[in-house]
């Protein structure tokens, strides 16, 4: 598990019912409605060319909306004559469904509708009925699991330090719309406190399987589902329980933060677009040792070498020759790196 900043592409998928969607080669950012849609209930047949005394071919030529529109209760669906006119109209709010062989018309009532935001800046590589793919470039830190939709928001970090636990008084409504980085574990409390404070999502470290099923219920599964707002995203980074973040994954948080920022489900995989010279600089090196909360700083036995080395320069100094001295890059003292 390590930052990485390349090409990546992101797969969403489409549930039944898509009324529109993007196509290939179009540009989007994380956050576009890249394909909408609705969830329909049984339909209801309703009588058309029988009511109008037509053939089922003639029928086809005096309907007035096309199949696969919405329509509201009193819609003209067809209509012959004009001083003594006989029409169709639809009985109920739903989606003009289908015309069958017969003459007669389908209409479903629509219970739900739905939309699938795009997770990546990029290009859409692909586009039909069942997904929609896009390609482009960011940051990436791969986890163990994600919960809830795919969420899209401004990244920020929530504790001082990588082994701490996000604590429920530090959500508030101030936070809405962010996704919230919160150390070695997130609680069932503070996972419902950020729903309701309008949290985009939670990147933990762990998540105890006990707060899962609270939220989630006994079937915890890990998907990406349409972003309807009705459950809160979460991402595991390590696994389950509490898991203190390694500081070269805790360590570019900083350094991102602000961002604009974006959790896969699908793939369990946050997206963080920002320029790669910012997420180099603050990501520790070898050389680099981390205590505590604190800053960083150089090793205590690299730095009692140096100083040995220092003081066996004032006992003796090399000897000089016409060529310049260059020193390697192992020689090289840390400020000089």
């Amino acid at each position: 598990m390590t930052w990485r900043r390349e090409r990546w592409s992101a797969d969403h998928s489409l549930p039944i019912g898509v009324t529109t969607r993007t196509q290939v080669g179009e540009l989007v950012r994380a956050g576009d409605i890249v394909a909408a849609g609705a969830t329909l209930a049984g339909a209801l047949r309703v009588p058309g060319a029988r009511r109008l005394g037509l053939s089922p071919s003639d029928f086809d030529r005096e309907l007035r909306v096309r199949v696969g529109s919405d329509v509201v209760t009193g819609t003209v669906l067809a209509r012959v004559g004009r001083r003594f006119a006989r029409s169709v109209t639809a009985p109920i709010d739903g989606r003009f469904l289908h015309v069958t062989v017969e003459g007669d018309l389908y209409i479903a009532p629509i219970v739900d509708r739905w939309t699938v935001r795009a997770t990546l800046d990029g290009v859409v590589s692909r586009s039909d009925d069942t997904i929609v793919e896009i390609e482009g470039e960011a940051w990436c830190l791969q986890g163990a699991a994600a919960y809830g939709p795919d969420a899209i928001g401004e990244l920020m970090l929530g504790v001082d330090g990588p082994n701490a636990d996000l604590a429920p008084t530090r959500i508030d409504v101030r936070l809405s719309g962010r996704i919230i980085v919160g150390g070695a574990r997130v609680s069932a409390e503070v996972i419902t406190r950020a729903h309701a404070c309008g949290v985009a999502g939670l990147v933990a470290g762990g998540v105890p399987p006990a707060g899962l099923r609270v939220v989630y219920g006994d079937a915890v599964t890990a998907s990406g589902s349409p972003s309807r707002g009705d459950r809160p995203t979460v991402l595991c980074l390590m696994g389950f329980g509490s898991a203190g973040l390694p500081p070269a994954v805790y360590g570019p948080f900083a350094a991102l933060a602000g961002a604009r920022a974006a959790i896969h489900t699908a793939s369990a995989r946050l997206f963080v677009f920002s320029t790669a010279d910012i997420g180099r600089a603050e990501t520790p090196s070898p050389d680099v040792v981390v205590t505590g909360e604190g800053p960083a700083a150089y090793a205590p036995a690299r730095r009692a070498d140096a100083d040995a080395d220092e003081g066996e320069g004032d006992q003796e100094e090399p000897a000089q020759t016409d060529e310049e001295l260059t020193p390697s890059a192992n020689d090289r003292s840390p400020s000089e790196r």
